[in-house]
């Protein structure tokens, strides 16, 4: 908030609105809500969007994990901007989910999908000794070993449970997190990505509506501690 226009009571009544609005809030809803202009508005909510990262826990137990894609659609791009590569995850970011059962959640973009990307980001963040719960993607083979358990579900076959093995509690992260990108924010450049992924886990864990909000406003100015970046570093 350092030498920031806007008054302090606004910037808190923000920090409300962000942490207890499920799927988010529009730049424009914001500028309504507390009566600065919508690129104040932008700016105000990115700058409580990098308060939200950093937060530095290792998963452990059992731990399900899943990557999921954001950005247009190809189909609904102008002709000038389709890549013409195919569907898919043609022209979107990869982000990657990792969430503790009855624990929280990590999610982060990556540069790909490859096995070696993807198994460093679980050896980073989740502790040796738990067990990862996956779906068949050929990137997570071989992680049943030394460090981890390893129990896969085939959702090609139509199976989306067997024993303790399922991602469906990390799928409704993706569900939830994917409404907001399309319904609220419409999109997300890459450049930005990892602040709204970052605002979507910070909510599902400091931001959990079984904790009292004002719990969840102190988590939020404990994340705002040594942690500035100006519009210029936004926009450049």
């Amino acid at each position: 908030m350092e030498r920031s226009k806007v008054p302090l009571h606004k910037w808190l009544y923000s920090m409300y609105l962000l942490v207890t609005s499920r799927k988010g809030i529009s730049s424009m809803q914001l500028a309504k809500e507390i009566g600065i202009t919508q690129k104040s508005a932008w700016f105000v909510l990115h700058r409580l969007r990098e308060a939200c990262g950093d937060q530095l826990e290792t998963l452990r137990g059992m731990i399900e994990v899943d990557e999921s894609y954001f950005g247009g659609k190809e189909g609904n791009k102008h002709k000038k901007k389709k890549l013409n590569a195919g569907r898919g995850a043609v022209g979107k970011t990869a982000v990657l989910g990792l969430r503790e059962r009855g624990g929280s959640t990590l999610a982060f973009p990556l540069a790909d999908t490859e096995a070696p990307t993807i198994q460093q980001a679980i050896y980073d963040n989740c502790e040796p000794g738990s067990t990862i719960l996956t779906d068949e993607h050929g990137s997570y083979r071989d992680l049943d070993g030394l460090f981890y358990r390893h129990s896969t579900v085939n959702h090609s076959a139509g199976v989306f449970k067997r024993g303790i093995a399922s991602t469906n509690s990390i799928e409704s992260v993706w569900a939830v997190m994917k409404r907001g990108m399309h319904g609220v924010y419409h999109k997300a450049s890459p450049k930005h990505l990892h602040r709204y992924v970052n605002e979507f886990a910070f909510r599902l864990n400091k931001g959990n509506v079984k904790r009292h909000t004002l719990h969840r406003l102190d988590s939020f100015v404990d994340g705002m501690k040594g942690k500035r970046i100006t519009y210029k570093e936004l926009t450049q």
